[in-house]
């Protein structure tokens, strides 16, 4: 996160041009703070709110509480609870361990990337509704890049070499959104583990099992036995998908 920041309401005078971006602003020398908040103290402390209440919790006036600071110090840095949300997504990608230079081996730079990024999500499940492909910021940014990286030197033009990473993040974020709903349902349910949801499930499941149009699921409910492997249904996926990659472009 740039170290710099200039405040905010910043439009150009003179053109058409469009107001500058939250990152343009904060990456442009500014004068001396007049108070101890930064970027990163607001990102943290927004952070910390949703990990624990969820996005809906967040405001200007709880986090300004939760600063100590008046109700408008952060309106300095962000212009509202938009720009808010762009900088706490940014800050959580940008704890992703992106710093190491790609492995040769395209595969597993891109699985440790699949990795990385289930493991933020589920660790901060309002990024699986906050951050986009098309919340552009430094960090976020930074994700293709690594993979693009990891693919330069295997012969893929630049379309294909995009149709490579939203295949591998698509199935990430495909996942986590189910297991991050799964777990919100248990959460409101107040299931604790994978028996209890299917006990809770059980009344719906056993009539639809009834009516014998599922025999082929109804199979998969009897001989499954990793239906509590979360991590090993992602990974198996996982490297099916980086399979199907490796075979189409004989890489």
């Amino acid at each position: 996160m740039p170290a710099q920041q200039a405040p905010t309401g910043d439009t150009p005078t003179g053109d058409d041009r469009p107001p500058a971006s939250l990152w343009e602003r904060l990456d442009r020398p500014a004068p001396a703070p007049r108070t101890t908040l930064t970027p990163q103290r607001i990102a943290e402390a927004a952070v910390a709110v949703a990990d624990a209440e969820g996005l809906d919790a967040v405001t200007m006036r709880r986090l300004a509480a939760e600063l100590g600071v008046a109700p408008m110090a952060a309106y300095r840095y962000v212009s509202g609870k938009d720009e808010l949300i762009e900088l706490m997504v940014d800050f959580v990608y940008g704890r992703l361990p992106l710093d190491a230079a790609p492995a040769e081996d395209w595969r597993e730079t891109m699985r440790a990337l699949a990795l990385h990024l289930r493991a933020m999500h589920l660790a901060h499940p309002w990024t699986v509704r906050a951050a986009t492909p098309f919340s552009l910021s430094p960090n976020q940014l930074a994700v293709p890049e690594h993979a693009f990286a990891a693919l330069a030197e295997h012969g893929l033009d630049a379309d294909t070499t995009m149709a490579v990473f939203r295949t591998v993040t698509g199935y990430v974020h495909g996942s986590v959104t189910t297991e991050v709903t799964l777990n919100t349902l248990r959460r409101e349910r107040g299931w604790s583990d994978g028996d209890q949801t299917r006990a809770g499930l059980a009344p719906r499941m056993t009539w639809l099992m009834g009516t014998g149009r599922y025999p082929n699921y109804q199979r998969y409910l009897h001989a499954a036995t990793r239906k509590d492997d979360p991590d090993w249904q992602f990974e198996t996926g996982l490297d099916c998908v980086l399979d199907g990659i490796a075979a189409h472009f004989a890489l």
